[in-house]
């Protein structure tokens, strides 16, 4: 009995390395076509979040852990990123509150 851990087959991590170089080259070829405003930002970070999720959940071997470990670890950024968001629509309200009183 032998008691080497589980074994990923390396063409797995060869198509993810090529999908993270497709994934890169998308990014930065939004940089190259000069997109501008709210589109180069949602792309920007649209191709962070899936760069980061296959990385975390094939390098960090996330794919494979259980579920209680899995939320352990995401749910509270995600938890963060609604706070967050929270923050930045009541920032927003008050912002256009305090243009609308002061004009």
């Amino acid at each position: 009995m032998s008691d080497t851990g589980q074994q990923h087959p390396i063409g797995l991590y060869l198509k993810i390395w090529g999908l993270l170089f497709v994934l890169s080259a998308m990014s930065y070829m939004v940089d190259y076509f000069h997109l501008q405003g709210l589109l180069r930002w949602s792309l920007i970070l649209i191709f962070m979040m899936l760069k980061a999720g296959l990385i975390v959940a094939v390098f960090m071997h996330m794919a494979w852990e259980r579920l209680a470990l899995i939320y352990a670890i995401l749910l509270p950024p995600l938890a963060l990123m609604v706070l967050v968001g929270l923050m930045w629509a009541e920032a927003d309200h008050t912002f256009l509150t305090r243009l609308a009183f002061f004009r």
